[in-house]
């Protein structure tokens, strides 16, 4: 479907204007803008999180791994060219164990919250990280792979990732990250933090994108990045609505940027 250049001004209008506003009325600085990313999609609890010298990183731990591990994993997809296929099998069912240990994890962490209800693991950062990690992993292949399937015209009848030595490589660079995390060395977890907030903007620009080339009926006619920008652009807008209308309603019940108070 064709857009019309009245409708690319628009849109290059109102994303400006949106952007502007956002950064005026979210908190100084760039953690601060990081943080108000974070405050979109995180409960931010301190307890629950990693610290970068006396502050905490602007998602919690677990949700440092899922975005981090989701944005590492789709970065390394999109590296590998426009490969459209899923994982061989035994990747998919790693990925679906990962996903039910995030789930156990995030549950047995829920629990601990109500006495009355019984653990099976004193929950820790540690385990979340990881929990979280492992998760984004899956998230970031399988989103790369649809990506490609959606958007290309010709795309590679191959898998997003190919074999085991691919799996490795992405699983040590992800456990590279994590143990930088666990570190709180300022000089590594500073550009992590900066990194997970722009993951997660980014992650859910994809996501938007994805959605509205398939709303338009655009599947499979493109060749190039710089013929996909409008539907890009449409994707980063939706994604920072998304953002600055949880923040902005968050805000408004809570009246602080800080993040929830729990154990």
């Amino acid at each position: 479907m064709p857009i019309s250049l009245r409708w690319k001004i628009a849109l290059i209008a109102a994303t400006a204007a949106l952007l502007l506003t956002w950064l005026v009325k979210t908190p100084p600085g760039l953690l601060g803008k990081m943080d108000a990313i974070g405050y979109a999609v995180c409960h931010r609890a301190p307890a629950r999180s990693f610290w970068l010298d006396d502050r905490p990183a602007p998602v919690c731990a677990r949700c440092s791994g899922t975005f981090l591990g989701s944005g590492l994993s789709l970065m390394f997809i999109l590296l590998k060219g426009r490969r459209a296929l899923f994982p061989p099998r035994w990747m998919m069912i790693l990925f679906a164990l990962f996903g039910l240990f995030f789930i156990v994890d995030g549950a047995n962490s829920f629990f601990s919250v109500l006495p009355v209800l019984p653990t099976l693991y004193p929950p820790n950062n540690l385990i979340r990280l990881f929990s979280g990690t492992l998760l984004g992993m899956g998230i970031g292949t399988v989103l790369g792979a649809v990506f490609h399937q959606t958007v290309w015209e010709k795309s590679l009848p191959q898998p997003a990732l190919a074999d085991i030595r691919e799996w490795a490589t992405l699983t040590g660079l992800a456990l590279l990250i994590d143990l930088s995390i666990i570190s709180e060395i300022p000089l590594l977890l500073y550009p992590l933090s900066v990194l997970s907030g722009l993951s997660v903007l980014g992650l859910l620009s994809m996501a938007y994108t994805l959605l509205w080339i398939l709303l338009a009926q655009n599947e499979n006619r493109f060749s190039q990045w710089k013929e996909l920008w409008v539907f890009l652009l449409l994707g980063f807008l939706t994604a920072l609505l998304q953002i600055t209308l949880v923040d902005a309603g968050r805000f408004w019940l809570t009246g602080t940027w800080e993040g929830f108070p729990l154990p």
